[in-house]
């Protein structure tokens, strides 16, 4: 099937956008045979961002500081790796900042309750070995 052309030229035929027809129709694109198909509305497409991965040096850090309530020992180590992760995240774009910065909170309050156990121990001993040789000093037999 053939179209005649005008002369002077159509410029909606030159139209290189297409309108709202279906494809198949047996019509150009953008003409129709006089009854017009029902436009196809368009939505704005919503798109799914996925998440950024989480940092396993976050996730390291909060365990350790976690397993600091048991050992003591961890929890600095932890407080430590979760500095390192923040870094890495504000680097990288990565997620786990939160968990980070849980590390750190609780890796540095463990820290500072271990020490002052310790400190608590060291003066107690302290003036346990001082009043013992107090008491030594002052008997006569």
């Amino acid at each position: 099937m053939t179209y005649p052309q005008q002369p002077g030229g159509d410029p909606s035929w030159s139209d290189p956008q297409p309108t709202m027809a279906y494809p198949d129709a047996g019509y150009p694109v953008g003409k129709s045979s006089g009854m017009d198909a029902p436009p196809v509305p368009t939505y704005p497409v919503y798109g799914y961002t996925p998440a950024p991965p989480t940092n396993g040096m976050a996730i390291a850090a909060l365990v350790l500081s976690l397993v600091g309530l048991a050992s003591c020992i961890t929890a600095p180590i932890g407080a430590i790796l979760g500095h390192v992760a923040r870094k890495q995240i504000r680097e990288r774009g990565e997620g786990g900042d939160g968990l980070a910065l849980a590390g750190i909170i609780v890796g540095w309050i463990l820290t500072g309750l271990f020490l002052l156990v310790i400190a608590f121990y060291v003066v107690l001993i302290v003036w346990a070995i001082n009043a013992g040789s107090s008491m030594d000093s002052g008997t006569t037999y």
